[in-house]
């Protein structure tokens, strides 16, 4: 009797401690990574190329690995949004940030939202296209954020990571048991062509996330601190992070694996069309479990992407909001309402570009992820900026080796964004 006396003891001290009341942000931005760049593109990746981006895909989390820690450990130090930061430092700065994130916004929810779309459409039970689709998954998620707000999306987020982690580490490990040869005659292509940087720049755009989510876990902060009353240390916002960041990390690599050991040399390709994608996406999973997993599976798939493009319409919106609010100088009040307005343009705006402009789902999701590539350098310069202020704890900014990583980031970001820039206007095919 005890020792169970003392376990509930335990139990409830865990509970309460105030490391689980700051877990929250960096899962939720893991969350948001998971959906387009590894559903999409690391699973792409695999099926195309193998192996053979494995490296790259390490490095890219690696080097964009500086600006996400900036995010929530700024705010951890300062008691300020990252954004905050970002006026500190000048009005120019919040001002690139609100027009990058206007432009990147619209296109990244419209993109996930309409992957969201195509798995739903993937039953076969709602006789609608994938644009009509789209517009009512934003208008879905639009009524559960304007209802429900941040608790909500902590909570998800947390059964997303963990569903979605276990049923793709069992659905990589039966299929290395079970791989199929490779086709008669089957070539390897290399992924190292001028031909291929267009691919390339499409998957680190979205490896393991845009740069601009740095700012949303920021945010995310103190909507933690509203829901539990306990603002995160820097230890705790350091772990949280990690946590999230890993199993970003970890994903990204068991998506491209299961590209690879299930398509790769298979002769297949993936389709442009929005309900084929995504029952290809289902097939890879099903090839190797089982055909008597197929709805288990459509429905984890779905939830994911649900999942992302709700995390997605909070984000963007929370962000600008946050814009808004530095510049008006207005209270926490108004900032909901601005937020809730945001949620509301962005929802519309979304819901035009699907109906208006995009017929294929690889061509938007393509779009939003070169558009957020080549936005990189500019947040990422703008968070090192912000991270060694005056403001900041001279134990909290970057070290030797983490300015290094960081110099290494930007200087690999401008290279390659010159490289698909000269690759798309100038090289001659």
């Amino acid at each position: 009797m005890e020792n169970d006396a003392g376990m509930l003891s335990h139990l409830r001290q865990l509970r309460d401690s105030k490391l689980l009341k700051a877990l929250g942000p960096g899962i939720l931005v893991a969350c948001a990574a998971v959906g387009g760049s590894h559903l999409v593109w690391s699973t792409r990746a695999g099926a195309q190329y193998g192996w053979s981006l494995v490296g790259l895909v390490l490095l890219a989390n690696l080097l964009k690995y500086p600006f996400f820690l900036y995010g929530q450990r700024y705010t951890a130090a300062t008691g300020e949004s990252l954004l905050a930061g970002y006026y500190r430092h000048g009005r120019s700065y919040l001002a690139i940030f609100l027009l990058i994130n206007i432009l990147t916004g619209t296109i990244n929810v419209a993109g996930v939202a309409m992957l969201s779309a195509a798995l739903l459409g993937g039953y076969g039970l709602i006789p609608l296209s994938v644009p009509h689709l789209t517009v009512a998954m934003l208008l879905g998620c639009a009524l559960l954020l304007l209802l429900g707000s941040y608790r909500l999306l902590d909570t998800l987020a947390k059964w997303i990571i963990c569903l979605l982690g276990i049923g793709t580490i069992a659905a990589v490990f039966f299929a290395w048991q079970h791989q199929s040869p490779l086709a008669a005659g089957f070539v390897p292509p290399s992924p190292w062509e001028w031909s291929t940087l267009a691919f390339l720049v499409m998957l680190l755009g979205w490896m393991p996330a845009p740069v601009d989510l740095s700012a949303w876990s920021s945010l995310w902060i103190f909507s933690r601190e509203q829901q539990t009353g306990h603002f995160a240390t820097v230890r705790e916002t350091s772990i949280d992070f990690y946590l999230g960041y890993v199993s970003a990390v970890v994903l990204a690599v068991v998506f491209l694996a299961l590209g690879k050991l299930v398509l790769f040399g298979s002769g297949e390709a993936f389709s442009a069309s929005g309900i084929a994608f995504s029952q290809q996406l289902v097939s890879l999973y099903t090839a190797t479990i089982g055909e008597w997993s197929r709805p288990l599976i459509l429905t984890m798939a779905f939830i994911t992407m649900f999942s992302t493009t709700i995390t997605a319409l909070d984000g963007y919106p929370r962000s600008l909001a946050a814009c808004c609010a530095l510049f008006g100088n207005f209270d926490a009040r108004r900032f909901k309402q601005i937020h809730q307005i945001w949620i509301l343009l962005t929802t519309v705006s979304g819901a035009l570009i699907v109906l208006s402009f995009v017929a294929n789902l690889i061509q938007l999701l393509s779009f939003a992820a070169v558009v957020s590539f080549l936005t990189s350098p500019v947040l990422a310069y703008i968070n090192y900026r912000v991270m060694n202020g005056p403001n900041v704890p001279q134990e909290e900014r970057p070290g030797p080796l983490l300015k290094l990583l960081t110099w290494t980031g930007l200087l690999f970001f401008v290279l390659m964004s010159v490289g698909y820039v000269y690759v798309t206007f100038f090289r001659i095919p």
